[in-house]
């Protein structure tokens, strides 16, 4: 099982969603989850540098590269002969869907799309607010988010705790990621981007998405900014023998704040007939 994070993508925040993926499964099945490309800290004693595999690539910290990022970590750490089932939230989505384009050969068993940002994210409700900011504006952030990495961790955290404070239950293993946001290199490769999304994700690949149709399965959110429930409505029009199911349990978007477990089981019981053939 591969995880395809969202937008900042940093592993921590998936880390109860996996854990329980993984009892729900049995601990049958290894299940893996990569960060994007310069969006944590590295350890102490490490700089942030490109993967030498993919320098050629002028833009590792883009959208491009970041698909390129997740390619190339299946060619050095997965048998070809391995069967895979991927699970993608927001852009991870979007990702999965150029990694299924880009090597057929991959042994893609199942993807699970959830709250799938594939198309017009700039003139989704959250991306005509957002768009301005992330690709006009987002240096001015830089200068306090320099000033706010001298604080004390336990200070950063306080004021993560603060941020989510109209959350009734928050994972703490969220409120332990949000902390490594305090670094100015990984704020910038996290805004820029998502400023690439707003750019880039503009028409759904309904080609890719017609060749996979039946690997694949789509989550969509009933009050979700990013990508709206007319998204959802047009895709099932346009794919209508297509796994294309909407939300009955008004998950927010990012579910991995409050609703890991939850999304944990609902995913284990409709992979439970795909696990059976293996």
């Amino acid at each position: 099982f591969g995880f395809l994070a969202g937008n900042p993508g940093l592993a921590g925040y998936y880390r109860t969603f996996i854990q329980a993926l993984y009892c729900g499964l049995n601990q049958q099945y290894p299940v893996w989850v990569v960060s994007h490309a310069g969006h944590c800290k590295p350890p102490n004693g490490m700089e942030m540098i490109e993967d030498t595999d993919i320098k050629e690539l002028e833009d590792v910290f883009g959208l491009n590269g970041q698909v390129e990022h997740k390619l190339n970590f299946l060619k050095k750490n997965v048998s070809k002969d391995i069967k895979l089932v991927l699970i993608a939230h927001s852009i991870g989505c979007y990702i999965t869907l150029e990694m299924m384009k880009r090597a057929s050969e991959l042994q893609v068993l199942r993807s699970v799309l959830l709250f799938p940002t594939i198309e017009r994210m700039a003139q989704s409700p959250q991306g005509k607010l957002m768009t301005p900011l992330l690709c006009k504006l987002r240096y001015i952030l830089y200068m306090p988010v320099y000033l706010l990495s001298f604080l004390p961790e336990g200070v950063k955290a306080s004021l993560v705790r603060f941020a989510l404070r109209g959350m009734k239950t928050c994972d703490e293993s969220s409120i332990t990621t949000s902390v490594n946001l305090f670094s100015v290199d990984c704020i910038a490769n996290i805004l820029y981007m998502a400023s690439q999304e707003m750019m880039k994700v503009v028409e759904r690949d309904s080609t890719t998405i017609k060749q996979n149709l039946k690997k694949l399965i789509f989550y969509y959110g009933t009050g979700d900014s990013w990508c709206p429930q007319h998204y959802y409505d047009e895709i099932k029009m346009d794919f209508p023998d297509g796994d294309i199911r909407l939300c009955e349990k008004g998950l927010r978007h990012a579910f991995v704040l409050d609703a890991s477990k939850e999304m944990a089981a609902m995913i284990t019981d409709w992979l439970r007939d795909d696990l059976t053939k293996l």
